[in-house]
Protein backbone atom coordinates (compact mmCIF):
# COMPACT_ATOMS: atom_id res chain seq x y z
CA UNK A 1 0.00 0.00 0.00
CA UNK A 2 1.41 3.34 -1.03
CA UNK A 3 0.72 6.48 0.95
CA UNK A 4 1.40 9.82 -0.66
CA UNK A 5 1.91 12.87 1.53
CA UNK A 6 2.81 16.10 -0.27
CA UNK A 7 6.01 17.71 0.92
CA UNK A 8 4.17 20.81 2.09
CA UNK A 9 1.82 18.71 4.23
CA UNK A 10 4.76 16.80 5.75
CA UNK A 11 6.64 20.03 6.53
CA UNK A 12 3.52 21.67 7.98
CA UNK A 13 2.89 18.71 10.28
CA UNK A 14 6.56 18.53 11.27
CA UNK A 15 6.65 22.22 12.18
CA UNK A 16 3.50 21.91 14.25
CA UNK A 17 4.23 18.78 16.22
CA UNK A 18 7.78 17.60 15.56
CA UNK A 19 7.71 13.82 15.96
CA UNK A 20 4.42 12.45 14.74
CA UNK A 21 2.69 9.25 13.88
CA UNK A 22 0.59 8.44 10.82
CA UNK A 23 -2.00 5.68 10.91
CA UNK A 24 -4.32 4.41 8.23
CA UNK A 25 -7.23 2.17 9.13
CA UNK A 26 -8.61 0.03 6.30
CA UNK A 27 -11.88 -1.75 7.09
CA UNK A 28 -13.81 -4.09 4.78
CA UNK A 29 -17.09 -5.59 5.89
CA UNK A 30 -20.17 -7.41 4.70
CA UNK A 31 -23.71 -7.29 6.01
CA UNK A 32 -23.01 -4.61 8.62
CA UNK A 33 -26.15 -2.46 8.90
CA UNK A 34 -25.69 1.28 8.26
CA UNK A 35 -21.94 0.92 7.65
CA UNK A 36 -20.12 1.19 4.29
CA UNK A 37 -18.58 -1.99 2.86
CA UNK A 38 -15.16 -0.31 2.80
CA UNK A 39 -13.66 2.59 4.79
CA UNK A 40 -10.23 4.22 4.98
CA UNK A 41 -9.45 6.64 7.80
CA UNK A 42 -6.15 8.54 7.79
CA UNK A 43 -4.90 9.84 11.14
CA UNK A 44 -1.97 12.01 12.18
CA UNK A 45 -1.26 11.89 15.90
CA UNK A 46 -4.76 10.61 16.65
CA UNK A 47 -6.47 13.38 14.63
CA UNK A 48 -8.46 12.30 11.59
CA UNK A 49 -7.07 14.06 8.51
CA UNK A 50 -8.73 12.19 5.63
CA UNK A 51 -11.58 9.80 4.94
CA UNK A 52 -12.88 7.52 2.17
CA UNK A 53 -15.82 5.14 2.06
CA UNK A 54 -17.48 2.90 -0.50
CA UNK A 55 -20.76 4.85 -0.34
CA UNK A 56 -19.34 8.25 -1.33
CA UNK A 57 -16.37 6.88 -3.33
CA UNK A 58 -14.42 10.06 -2.53
CA UNK A 59 -11.29 10.69 -0.48
CA UNK A 60 -11.84 13.92 1.45
CA UNK A 61 -9.73 16.02 3.84
CA UNK A 62 -11.11 16.28 7.36
CA UNK A 63 -8.92 19.13 8.64
CA UNK A 64 -8.83 22.70 7.36
CA UNK A 65 -5.02 22.68 7.23
CA UNK A 66 -5.09 19.53 5.05
CA UNK A 67 -7.41 21.31 2.62
CA UNK A 68 -5.18 24.38 2.63
CA UNK A 69 -1.86 22.65 1.91
CA UNK A 70 -3.37 20.70 -1.00
CA UNK A 71 -5.51 23.46 -2.52
CA UNK A 72 -2.95 24.25 -5.24
CA UNK A 73 -2.75 20.55 -6.21
CA UNK A 74 -6.04 20.16 -8.06
CA UNK A 75 -5.68 16.41 -8.62
CA UNK A 76 -4.38 15.41 -5.17
CA UNK A 77 -7.69 14.14 -3.76
CA UNK A 78 -8.77 12.66 -7.10
CA UNK A 79 -5.57 10.58 -7.28
CA UNK A 80 -6.03 9.40 -3.70
CA UNK A 81 -9.63 8.51 -4.56
CA UNK A 82 -8.50 6.41 -7.56
CA UNK A 83 -6.05 4.51 -5.34
CA UNK A 84 -8.72 4.01 -2.69
CA UNK A 85 -11.14 2.54 -5.25
CA UNK A 86 -8.43 0.04 -6.26
CA UNK A 87 -7.68 -0.77 -2.63
CA UNK A 88 -11.40 -1.25 -2.03
CA UNK A 89 -11.55 -3.87 -4.81
CA UNK A 90 -8.51 -5.64 -3.37
CA UNK A 91 -10.03 -5.76 0.12
CA UNK A 92 -13.31 -7.06 -1.30
CA UNK A 93 -11.38 -9.95 -2.81
CA UNK A 94 -9.56 -10.62 0.47
CA UNK A 95 -12.85 -10.52 2.36
CA UNK A 96 -14.43 -13.02 -0.04
CA UNK A 97 -11.42 -15.36 0.34
CA UNK A 98 -11.55 -15.09 4.16
CA UNK A 99 -15.28 -15.86 4.17
CA UNK A 100 -14.66 -18.97 2.05
CA UNK A 101 -11.81 -20.16 4.27
CA UNK A 102 -13.91 -19.75 7.40
CA UNK A 103 -16.90 -21.35 5.65
CA UNK A 104 -18.94 -18.20 6.28
CA UNK A 105 -21.66 -17.91 3.64
CA UNK A 106 -23.70 -15.18 5.32
CA UNK A 107 -23.88 -12.83 8.24
CA UNK A 108 -21.58 -10.16 9.51
CA UNK A 109 -17.92 -10.42 8.54
CA UNK A 110 -15.19 -7.79 8.90
CA UNK A 111 -11.46 -7.45 8.33
CA UNK A 112 -9.28 -4.50 9.32
CA UNK A 113 -5.73 -3.56 8.46
CA UNK A 114 -3.87 -0.84 10.33
CA UNK A 115 -0.79 0.77 8.81
CA UNK A 116 1.28 2.82 11.26
CA UNK A 117 4.38 4.89 10.59
CA UNK A 118 6.31 7.04 13.06
CA UNK A 119 8.04 9.99 11.42
CA UNK A 120 10.30 12.82 12.50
Amino acid sequence: IRIRVPGELFLFISKLIGMHSMKYFYTASSEVPNFPEFVIVGMVDDFQVEYYDSNTKRFVPKQDWAKKVTEDKADYWEEDTERAVGTQQSFKGHLDIAKQRFNQTGGLFMIQFILKKDCL
